[in-house]
């Protein structure tokens, strides 16, 4: 990935700290990712007594890991400060004066996923939702997952593909040759850097979610409300004037279907397991059998 679309990490923090009074409106489709991530939590065997929530976002993510996993002590570590101060709200309503006051705190971390501020091993798994397409290098933000999680830890993300926001993206090549659009790393490129940074039993797949919209003004107070903002390097500086965004509208209106425009996003799920015995057989939480092989140097 070329350097102009790299994303900008203070533009990123500032978008989501901006957006973190409007995300839980806006935010269907992390939801219903979490919702579908949680799902397979259903055929792991696994009871972690620390848990990561990478990219905790206002803390949905953490409520569900929560709830499954009471004995455990699940931290939240989001890059917006904003954002873990809704989660922190939510979790505060409804419990009265007192509670706030004496009711035990959610542990929270302000921190860049890219360079985690914990221990090396110190958790059991890591869970991370729709966080990931915001790096640059995947294979960083891997190793870290990896430094931080201890033998026979797992790790489950959701990310987004090269395909999400396609109809946006061709919309505004109709304007000029910028990108208006976050670029998105490919599921098997994921993968690959999986295996690079040494995790086993790497599983990937793919699937296609479609949001619907009246307009597209309806579709950007959305990614707005989210504080999914362009944040590339390479992207235009300037505010878009009333012709180029007519020109966009019109050529997003060749998608309109049932009197409905489309939003499609590829979503990318993975997990995998991090294991320290290379070269016999080991059982995982779950009891699948790993054998790990490892080349011999030529003499």
């Amino acid at each position: 990935m070329t350097e102009a679309f790299f994303t900008d990490k203070s533009r990123v923090r500032a978008s989501f700290d901006k957006a973190a009074g409007s995300y839980d409106a806006a935010a269907v489709l992390q939801r219903e990712v979490a919702m579908r991530m949680a799902e397979r939590l259903d055929y792991i065997k696994i009871k972690p007594a620390v848990i990561l929530d990478a990219g905790s976002g206002t803390g949905d993510g953490s409520a569900e890991l929560r709830r499954r996993y009471p004995e455990a002590r699940v931290i939240e570590l989001d890059l917006a400060p904003g954002m873990l101060a809704r989660s922190r709200d939510k979790q505060s309503e409804g419990r009265g004066l007192l509670g706030r006051w004496f009711g035990k705190q959610p542990s929270q971390v302000c921190g860049d996923i890219e360079a985690l501020p914990l221990a090396d091993g110190s958790v059991d798994m890591i869970w991370s939702n729709l966080a990931i397409q915001w790096v640059n290098i995947p294979d960083g933000v891997f190793a870290e997952f990896r430094r931080v999680l201890k033998p026979e830890g797992m790790l489950l993300f959701s990310t987004l593909g090269p395909d999400t926001l396609s109809e946006l993206r061709q919309a505004f090549q109709a304007v000029d040759g910028a990108t208006h659009v976050n670029q998105f790393i490919d599921m098997h490129d994921l993968g690959d850097a999986l295996l690079q940074s040494r995790f086993a039993e790497p599983v990937m797949d793919m699937e296609k979610i479609v949001m619907t919209y009246s307009s597209v003004r309806d579709v950007m107070r959305d990614l707005k409300g989210i504080g999914a903002h362009n944040a590339t390097a390479g992207r235009p500086r300037g505010l878009m004037g009333r012709h180029a965004f007519s020109a966009i509208e019109a050529g997003y209106e060749k998608f309109r279907r049932d009197g409905k425009l489309p939003a499609s996003y590829e979503v990318v799920y993975g997990h995998a397991w991090r294991i320290d015995t290379p070269g016999k057989p080991h059982v995982l939480p779950d009891g699948r059998q790993v054998i790990e092989f490892v080349k011999k140097p030529k003499p």
